[in-house]
């Protein structure tokens, strides 16, 4: 499956529109990341433990996405976003949301 941010795929024309497709992960942080993440803000650096689960939460809702767009037909989704949101009491759930334009290519 092609992905794209752009609203063309480079050397190949789109023939048909499929519809939008979407995908949708929302992943509660634990006490342990929390832990591990307070002390890196006191320390400075990266956080190992939120990028990684931002990373999975990522991923599934990619994975999401393409399964969507394949169901359809498409050989492609172009358009691609990405949107990311802190949600639940107290900022306690991450919530990654990926969509698109499914289509089919020449």
């Amino acid at each position: 499956m092609i992905l794209t941010t752009t609203h063309t795929v480079q050397g190949r024309d789109i023939r048909e529109y499929k519809g939008i497709v979407c995908g949708e992960v929302v992943i509660g942080a634990h006490l342990g990341k929390d832990i591990l993440a307070g002390f890196t803000n006191l320390v400075g650096g990266r956080s190992n433990a939120y990028e990684s689960t931002l990373r999975e939460t990522r991923d599934g809702a990619l994975a999401e996405m393409i399964e969507e767009a394949t169901r359809l037909g498409a050989h492609a989704i172009v358009g691609v976003k990405f949107d990311y949101s802190v949600i639940g009491q107290g900022g306690s759930m991450m919530m990654v949301a990926v969509s698109g334009t499914a289509v089919t290519l020449t």
